[in-house]
């Protein structure tokens, strides 16, 4: 696989930072050099120079999009920005890797498998869907489902983190249940997907296109568990962290979006081609050595 002939947008993102360093001399790009909402953008790229298109972009603000402002940025970067994607790839017969999330879903069937039914809470999750869909109409198309991503930015594990060292007792929620996907290994699936495909590997392809699900593995804890975890490594009280529902933690807010409260993702597929996706609680404890 030629990492220059790959394009990534969304690469300063959490995603976008792992996948530099795992796919030296990939093009990167930003929304200020490639706006991937706006058609002349592509009108201007020379795609020739390319075999694979990766969307590490999006709009990633969930209550932000339940306004009718944020909803409308959420359709036009998580879905119609993936249209142009998609039938660029078609166009000039590209791979295209579209990271997703399980938002798609209410939350109520556990573990999430590939071929579960669209069924979003939100007007977040909705946008997602609809990017779902317009990445599957490009015949070359990895649909990576992940959740809860921690990598180098702000993240959940970093303002737990900080909250700590300030001795603040935070109120978390312990009725969503999850697996960290840490950005590092998000991005190595990825690179597992297209080192096997049956572009790279036509003879003996072991990931075959479609949706994968893409999280660390391990086992199913809440946000408060992982809260708690933190202020531990932290050298404070686990104590600190007081566990409570979602409906608490968003009593008298306003454009709140609904949260799905079973996040897990079937893990069977991509271990079926090969990839072994770390436990997330020692990409935790590695994270937190090396990175705060």
């Amino acid at each position: 696989m030629d990492n220059s002939r790959i394009f990534v947008t969304g690469g300063n993102g959490q995603l976008g930072t792992a996948l530099r360093d795992i796919l030296p001399g990939a093009h990167f790009t930003d929304s200020q050099e490639f706006d991937m909402t706006d058609l002349a953008s592509y009108e201007r790229t020379d795609w020739s120079q390319y075999d694979c298109l990766i969307n590490a972009a999006g709009m990633t603000n969930v209550d932000g999009a339940e306004t009718p402002e944020g909803n409308e940025l959420a359709q036009k970067i998580n879905a119609h920005g993936v249209k142009l994607l998609a039938d660029t790839a078609t166009t000039h017969d590209l791979t295209l890797v579209h990271v997703s999330s399980d938002y798609v879903f209410d939350g109520t069937i556990t573990p999430h498998t590939e071929d579960e039914k669209f069924a979003p809470l939100s007007k977040y999750g909705q946008s997602k869907a609809d990017g779902d869909i317009a990445a599957a109409s490009t015949p070359k198309h990895y649909i990576v489902r992940t959740t809860w991503v921690v990598g180098k930015g702000k993240n959940f594990v970093r303002t737990m983190w900080d909250l700590a060292h300030r001795d603040i007792k935070p109120n978390v929620v312990n009725d969503q249940l999850g697996r960290l996907t840490f950005a590092d290994d998000l991005a190595s699936g990825i690179k597992h997907l297209l080192m096997h495909s049956p572009t790279s590997n036509p003879q003996s392809p072991t990931a075959s296109y479609g949706t994968y699900n893409l999280t660390n593995d391990g086992d199913v804890v809440s946000w408060a568990d992982i809260a708690k975890l933190v202020y531990g490594a932290a050298g404070k009280p686990a104590e600190d962290v007081t566990g409570v529902t979602t409906a608490e933690y968003y009593a008298g807010k306003e454009d709140i979006a609904p949260r799905p409260l079973q996040s897990e993702m079937d893990l069977s597929k991509i271990k079926s081609t090969g990839f072994s996706p770390r436990d997330w609680r020692d990409a935790l404890d590695e994270y937190l050595e090396m990175n705060i």
